[in-house]
């Protein structure tokens, strides 16, 4: 697989190839294809999807958290099996986080649940190019909110980051291929 990825803020017309892609990455929760439109057209501004020729191999959603916008919420992290191995997942998110939307960001949130050795690996990846602490503490837990369906999420937080030595790798590593047409 060639390494010409291209990074953009997705659209409405990235609604179904998001729910496709989700629904092929185990043990991701799958979404209404309705939510999944809905973070392709509100979210826009901190989602990002990820294109291999003319397929849907990544994607971020996120959004700032309301009365906190200091704090980037990213809500679920899909790459599609080909794509692994490429460093795509920490690639968008580097991306999201150079856009000027999340210029004042200096946490990001996320949920994890305990066997996902994926996320926690991604998301110490994360700090550790941050140069900041990541903690967790159970959010919504097996009994209380899943009503033992689910496994309990616990919060992890990671910051406060340290943009300015993140920065320049960060951009380095996003400006593989940009779309401008798609405004990336």
């Amino acid at each position: 697989m060639s390494q010409k990825f291209t990074f953009y803020r997705p659209s409405m017309e990235d609604g179904r190839a998001v729910s496709q892609l989700i629904s092929a990455c185990p043990p991701l929760d799958t979404n209404s294809p309705y939510c999944n439109l809905l973070q392709c057209h509100h979210f826009a501004s901190t989602a990002v999807a990820v294109r291999w020729h003319d397929e849907l191999v990544g994607f971020i959603s996120a959004y700032l958290i309301p009365d906190k916008p200091e704090r980037l919420f990213i809500w679920q992290v899909a790459v599609a099996e080909k794509a692994r191995g490429h460093g795509i997942a920490s690639r968008m998110i580097a991306h999201i986080l150079d856009r000027e939307v999340c210029q004042n960001v200096h946490f990001i949130e996320t949920t994890i649940t305990q066997p996902n050795a994926a996320s926690w690996a991604l998301f110490g990846r994360v700090a550790k190019c941050h140069g900041a602490p990541l903690s967790s503490e159970e959010l919504f837990t097996n009994d209380r909110h899943f009503s033992g369906q689910h496994d309990t999420e616990l919060l992890v937080t990671i910051g406060p980051l340290q943009r300015t030595v993140a920065a320049t790798s960060a951009s380095a590593s996003t400006n593989i291929v940009m779309n401008a047409k798609r405004g990336s």
